[in-house]
């Protein structure tokens, strides 16, 4: 007698491709594609269900995936890695947006990169008084012992 529960999980897995993408501080998408394209340093490539097993570090770009209802959807990521291993693609790039028409997506990536640049700005003068705090202090220190 054959086990119906695993001929159906091997054959959705023959169909589909478990797509993950994870940033840092969430799981950006996380779902049941059809395909997956994206870049890496040497062009775009496609992953179908029956690809071999595949690892890629991507360059900044748009994700494209097929889900599984129907239709494109896109994530622009950073640069990452992309690691295909049986059914599950995972993609782990520190910055990423979804989207699902490119007009939007370019939009929302103007935004968080605005977004960010502010916040490494803030960063960078922060440092920058901490820099000046400590070298303030070396040149007292030094001072006091030289005085």
């Amino acid at each position: 007698m054959k086990n119906t529960a695993m001929d159906d999980a091997g054959k959705d897995s023959a169909r589909w491709l478990r797509l993950r993408v994870l940033l840092p501080t969430e799981v950006l998408v996380d779902e049941k594609v059809l395909k997956v394209v994206a870049e890496a340093e040497n062009g775009a490539f496609c992953l179908l269900p029956r690809h071999i097993d595949f690892v890629a570090a991507l360059v900044p770009g748009v994700l494209c995936f097929c889900a599984r209802e129907g239709g494109e959807h896109f994530a622009a990521v950073d640069a990452g890695i992309l690691v295909k291993c049986g059914s599950d693609v995972f993609v782990s790039t520190p910055n990423g947006v979804r989207g699902d028409d490119l007009d939007d997506l370019q939009t929302l990536v103007e935004e968080r990169f605005l977004e960010i640049d502010e916040h490494e700005r803030k960063a960078r003068t922060a440092l920058a008084r901490l820099e000046a705090g400590t070298l303030r202090g070396f040149r007292e220190l030094q001072e006091k012992i030289v005085g």
